[in-house]
């Protein structure tokens, strides 16, 4: 599924308060964007924006981040956001490959929901949880590393229990159908569309010290 591209996405852009500009410029120090020292976690691939939105209205002490490559998707969230923005949450215009350029060792949590799974075998390592991404994640890990992942396609999931099982990580609370667990969950707008056509949701938790 894709976003329709939004036509003055460069205005919404220039015009918002929370989005983080020159964001080089505070590497190895995003505590003091934010002005306090509670733990950063990232998403990376925000979409629209309503599940980091709503998981930071539920947790004001811990400081979120909202990552999109492209403009027009980011101007999407940006738009959700704008309805209640919040203290503890900024956006940043960011491909994640360029993850490490931006942060030293200071993201204590990234969570993966409904990334681009690149169903070719030739495309595998572009997939967030390949090792060439979970190499550059090593880098901005503030101490044990956390990775949350939802999707809703079966061969995404399975390439990222085999990526993040060699790499070392320890995976827990998966599940083949999320939305039939007690798991506490904020769901994105695409897991929504998702679970009215009966589609089953991914989910793990993946932890390395």
């Amino acid at each position: 599924m894709r976003l329709r591209n939004v036509k003055n996405a460069q205005d919404i852009l220039n015009n918002c308060s929370f989005l983080i500009n020159n964001p080089q410029n505070y590497k190895g120090d995003f505590k003091k964007l934010f002005g306090n020292n509670n733990p950063i976690h990232i998403e990376i691939g925000m979409g629209k924006g309503k599940f980091i939105s709503s998981l930071a209205a539920a947790n004001p002490n811990i400081n979120y981040i909202g990552i999109e490559k492209m403009s027009s998707i980011l101007a999407r969230g940006i738009q959700t956001i704008e309805k209640s923005p919040l203290d503890n949450l900024k956006v940043m215009r960011l491909d994640a490959l360029e993850l490490a350029d931006i942060f030293a060792a200071e993201i204590d949590r990234i969570y993966l929901n409904f990334s681009d799974p690149w169903p070719k075998n030739r495309h595998a390592k572009r997939r967030l949880t390949s090792h060439t991404f979970l190499k550059i994640y090593d880098k901005i890990f503030a101490g044990q590393k956390v990775i949350i992942q939802k999707t809703d396609n079966d061969k995404l999931f399975e390439s990222s229990i085999e990526f993040l099982s060699t790499y070392g990580y320890i995976l827990k609370n998966i599940s083949l159908d999320l939305h039939k667990t007690d798991k506490k969950n904020y769901m994105t707008e695409y897991e929504e569309k998702f679970s009215k056509k009966g589609i089953k949701i991914k989910y793990l938790e993946a932890y390395k010290d």
